[in-house]
């Protein structure tokens, strides 16, 4: 698997400096092999289409809505004007978070960019398959997902990225997993959503057995002693 992926990363590194590409990779390894000792984070992360509308926003740290724009924008910017045959990694997102030299890690698909916002000590090719991870999960719930789907779907989707990262960190990379947890989720909301339309029907029936009519209609009004005395004089 480690050669099959590392043989799949070339491509992906094919104009990068090659120091680079054997340290991520011996780094990717070493992840693989000690993910306790690894302790890199992920900042944020990021679905845009071609167009920089935002179609998905994660952050994992307290940032202001001004600086996730401007990380967003400044996201875009860079990622976009990029060409298709260099890598994908790069620097960006030290300004949004000062205390981290950060990279962007970012995948295209159609209209879509998928991009990771990540500390300098997360591996690349880890974090370029965890992306893959993500789209097929995506992928295989919505059956062929589209740009439409992360708009109206949105729950589903931040509940799909939830079953990956929790708190910036990786919890899960299966794709089996992550699909069945969906799924059974999926079965939980039809199954409140099922007994949701018979509350109604279970009020009116209980209403009909308290016979709210029948006591309306013996229901009498007491005597009032000084109309009484009102009209007696009239």
């Amino acid at each position: 698997i480690i050669t099959f992926r590392l043989k799949t990363a070339l491509n992906v590194y094919r104009n990068c400096n090659w120091a680079d590409v054997w340290l991520s990779a011996l780094h990717f390894i070493w992840c693989d092999f000690f993910p306790v000792l690894c302790c890199g984070m992920i900042r944020a992360v990021l679905v845009f289409n071609n167009s920089g509308k935002p179609r998905l926003m994660k952050f994992y740290d307290n940032v202001p809505e001004e600086l996730q724009q401007k990380l967003l924008r400044e996201t875009f910017f860079l990622v976009s004007k990029r060409d298709e045959n260099v890598c994908n990694f790069l620097e960006g997102g030290s300004n949004i978070f000062p205390e981290q030299s950060c990279r962007l890690i970012y995948r295209h698909y159609a209209t879509l960019y998928f991009v990771f916002c990540v500390d300098a000590t997360e591996s690349e090719l880890g974090i370029l398959d965890l992306i893959q991870v993500f789209v097929e999960a995506l992928d295989k719930s919505f059956e062929s997902v589209c740009e439409l789907d992360l708009i109206f779907h949105s729950d589903k989707v931040h509940f799909l990225l939830n079953e990956l990262i929790i708190g910036g960190m990786v919890l899960e990379t299966h794709i089996s997993e992550i699909v069945q947890h969906n799924e059974e989720q999926n079965k939980l909301e039809k199954q409140e959503q099922g007994t949701i339309p018979m509350a109604p029907a279970r009020a009116v029936s209980a209403v009909k057995d308290l016979k709210i009519a029948q006591k309306l209609k013996d229901f009498k009004l007491p005597d009032i002693p000084y109309l009484n005395s009102r009209i007696h004089l009239g």
